[in-house]
């Protein structure tokens, strides 16, 4: 009998946790119960910045989910945002040390080129970790865009996106369109080099990104989401069949590897 893949999830940090007001781990819940209704076992990451942690929490599980939470901070992507911008920013109250924690945990997750699957601010997060740039504002930066920030319909349907037909996503979902929940107000800027946009919204918006033909051998598997999957795999085959792939994906490659 195969095992189940073990799924290293990265939280989020939250100011005052419920036990002792203090700076705690937070992490929906929707993460791990669409993991484990994948047939994966879900392993929350722990704090902290040490590479030696991090290389030993990836080395010991089959694959990694990068989750949604604060903004990015816009030093890492970009220098000399203005001071209108900057002010939308809304970062980590960790003072920027999950930036750097994830972007230590996406280097080990090329380095022993494990499945990843990056959502919302993990999708950004890969982006500007791969050299990549983010839309810091998107009803600043883009006036005509659609109101992606809809937290009003979290666990909803939004809008549509269009799939890039012989994409992964277009593959895993079984079509040319997807309807998605939406509750962000960044975005991806410049794509960066090794990936490749195959889903976008009506207003341009990067959707799914996944890696280039050339550097797909780079990963097992690579997909990139801005929306919330996990919050739509109680109703929707769809997003469903996201998390069902990439465990998939995993157990296939602890196989290949032992």
């Amino acid at each position: 009998m195969t095992k189940p893949p073990l799924i290293l999830i990265a939280p989020s940090i939250e100011k005052a946790g419920v036990e002792f007001h203090d700076r705690s781990i937070s992490l929906s819940e929707a993460y791990p119960r669409a993991i484990a209704q994948a047939g994966g076992i879900p392993l929350t990451m722990p704090v902290g910045k040490s590479r030696e942690l991090i290389a030993e929490c990836v080395r010991r599980c089959d694959g990694i989910v990068l989750t949604g939470g604060d903004d990015i901070e816009p030093r890492l992507y970009g220098n000399g945002l203005p001071a209108g911008l900057r002010r939308t920013v809304g970062t980590s109250p960790d003072g920027g040390e999950r930036d750097l924690r994830e972007l230590i945990l996406i280097d080990e997750v090329f380095r022993q080129r494990k499945p990843l699957l990056a959502i919302c601010r993990g999708h950004q997060l890969l982006n500007v970790a791969l050299g990549g740039t983010l839309i810091a504002d998107i009803p600043a930066q883009i006036p005509n865009a659609i109101n992606h920030r809809r937290m009003d319909r979290r666990s909803e349907k939004a809008h549509e996106v269009r799939l890039t037909p012989g994409s992964l996503l277009s593959k895993i979902t079984g079509g040319r369109t997807l309807g998605v929940n939406s509750t962000h107000h960044q975005a991806v800027g410049r794509v960066a080099e090794p990936l490749q946009v195959t889903a976008t919204s009506g207003d341009g918006i990067v959707e799914s990104m996944e890696l280039k033909r050339e550097a797909a051998p780079l990963l097992p598997l690579l997909l990139s989401v801005q929306f919330h999957p996990e919050r739509l795999v109680d109703r929707y085959p769809e997003h469903r069949a996201i998390f069902r792939v990439f465990t998939q994906a995993c157990v296939l490659h602890r196989k290949n590897k032992i």
